[in-house]
């Protein structure tokens, strides 16, 4: 497993949307800019997602109360590359 400082970029071709949980039924608090650099602080299971790299039940710990689908970041992986929330 891969060390939550690792830096991974969101996709190139689509905006990323920022929840405050790990699924589109929480509140949407931003978006990130295409292609930007992210820290996953740790991962856990949500809502299923599909997007630019496929479709997942991974979502991503950016910050506190802000969660991205793990399917709009490029990891390397379909697995867990972070600690596990």
């Amino acid at each position: 497993m891969l060390a939550s400082s690792t830096v991974y970029y969101t996709s190139s071709t689509t905006v990323t949307p920022v929840h405050a949980g790990p699924s589109t039924s929480y509140t949407k608090v931003g978006d990130l800019p295409k292609h930007s650099g992210i820290t996953i602080i740790c991962q856990t299971q949500g809502q299923s997602k599909s997007g630019p790299y496929g479709t997942s039940t991974i979502w991503d710990k950016i910050g506190n109360g802000r969660y991205v689908p793990d399917s709009y970041v490029y990891t390397g992986s379909d697995g867990y590359v972070a600690p596990k929330c």
